[in-house]
């Protein structure tokens, strides 16, 4: 198997090591790009989230595969290769399949359990299927991941609580705006929905994540402004929440009217400036404010949590939150213990279907020669036999062609069977040797057809 992962995450790397590696849609869609003039890789998926930047390759050998995804994510992340790599995992064959279906059922997520992967993940595939970067090998590992994902989010109650980066940072923030001595700031996060109620909230941004935030507020009957540096988006995303809009450029007269802000743009620089929230804290005049930053790099300047009457909330400290959610994940051990069954079964299945499936073109090539044989032995004995009538001539067509069938019967559907198996490619080599197959009859079976499309339509149901 010649699938390999490479990346850092939150589990791998701090929440600035992170932010100085962050690339947006543009820059996966450039380092997609770079593929064709690859020496070893012929396939990539990129993911890149707030926790993460992994790339998924059909590498020909491991060793140039790792020297060249690295080198990739250091030239297009500007972080020099000796301070990335320190940070780096990296996942091979089996474990690469592993990581990847522990990933999208939310096993490897900050937040145990968390959905939102699943919709980032399929969005990176649909990414390297549109640049042509995603061919037949990680087409079928990606379209397996995303329903593996949505299995053991069917079977498992891995997300019964609804826990997101969102609810988390809601579930840190909204006790601190009720003061010390409140009900909601004595219980923790485990009224936050009762404390988002009626709140005034500010969300800055229009993606993925943005929209999760307006969706959870909203429903839990917060009212909603929402800002963008696209008007059209923003006012897309506020309709469907029964929200308003609010101008980037008027942010100042924004955060003068809400309780809480929830900012998660892909800007690359500071969105929320300190001079900003320091005006804004002084026409307040005592109420506070409560800020998520879900952003990476972030919006809002660090320094404005030591302004008074201001909470933040952002990746570095929701990481420690997560870290420290012992009773939660004790409380979903069993699901996690059955969404620990589902992938290792899935993993299973998906590489002994793999093994079997790399034995099938050495067994059509085999077949293909025996047809070429055939073919030329049947057309010397026209040669030789002229006079023979179409009859006798069909007949022994039929039985030299149903003698070399019943020869390759055997080999053919136990090496099949025998590719199931952990050592399976060795039986394969062994008949490609046994019946002196050229490889490149083999490979050139195995090619995809570049004109058959692999529509990933039906993933999004």
């Amino acid at each position: 198997m010649s699938i390999l992962a490479i990346g850092l995450s939150h589990r791998s790397a701090p929440v600035d090591v992170l932010e100085n590696v962050a690339i947006g849609r543009d820059g996966v869609t450039k380092m997609l790009d770079e593929l064709p003039s690859s020496a070893h890789l012929s396939e990539a998926v990129v993911v890149s989230t707030c926790n993460r930047l992994e790339l998924y390759v059909d590498t020909a050998t491991f060793h140039g595969g790792v020297d060249e995804i690295s080198n990739l994510l250091a030239t297009h992340t500007g972080v020099a290769l000796d301070a990335l790599t320190p940070y780096l995992y990296v996942h091979y064959g089996e474990r690469a399949v592993s990581h990847l279906f522990r990933m999208v059922s939310g096993l490897e997520s900050m937040v145990v359990g968390e959905t939102q992967i699943l919709g980032q993940v399929r969005e990176a595939f649909r990414l390297a299927q549109t640049s042509g970067a995603a061919g037949r090998v990680l087409t079928e590992l990606f379209q397996t991941a995303l329903r593996v994902g949505k299995r053991t989010h069917a079977e498992t109650g891995i997300d019964a609580a609804g826990r997101s980066l969102v609810t988390l940072g809601l579930a840190r923030v909204l006790p601190t705006l009720t003061g010390p001595s409140s009900p909601g700031a004595q219980t923790g996060g485990a009224r936050w929905r009762d404390l988002v109620r009626d709140t005034r909230a500010l969300v800055i941004g229009a993606g993925s994540m943005a929209a999760l935030a307006a969706s959870t507020l909203a429903r839990e009957g917060a009212g909603v402004v929402v800002a963008n540096r696209t008007p059209e988006r923003a006012e897309r995303l506020a309709a469907s929440v029964s929200g308003r809009t609010a101008s980037m450029n008027g942010l100042d007269d924004a955060l003068d009217d809400v309780d809480l802000v929830m900012s998660c743009t892909g800007a690359a620089g500071i969105v929320l400036p300190f001079e900003v929230i320091e005006a804004a804290v002084a026409r307040r005049r005592g109420r506070p404010l409560g800020i998520v930053d879900l952003a990476l790099p972030h919006d809002v300047d660090a320094a404005v949590a030591e302004l008074p009457g201001v909470e933040l909330v952002d990746l570095s400290r929701l990481s420690d939150a997560a870290a420290d959610d012992v009773d939660d994940v004790r409380s979903l051990a069993d699901d996690i213990a059955a969404v620990e069954a589902i992938v290792a079964e899935e993993v299973a299945g998906y590489t002994t279907a793999r093994r079997v499936a790399e034995v099938a073109p050495t067994v059509v090539a085999l077949r293909s020669m025996a047809d070429d044989v055939v073919a030329a032995e049947l057309a010397r004995m026209t040669g030789r036999l002229p006079d023979l009538d179409e009859r006798t001539r069909a007949e022994v067509s039929k039985t030299v062609r149903r003698v070399v069938d019943k020869l390759l019967h055997a080999p053919t559907v136990r090496v099949k069977e025998l590719a199931a198996l952990p050592d399976g490619a060795s039986y394969e080599a062994a008949l490609r040797e046994l019946f002196a197959l050229d490889r490149r009859s083999v490979d050139a079976v195995a090619k995809p057809d570049p004109t058959s499309g692999s529509p990933i339509e039906e993933l999004d149901t």
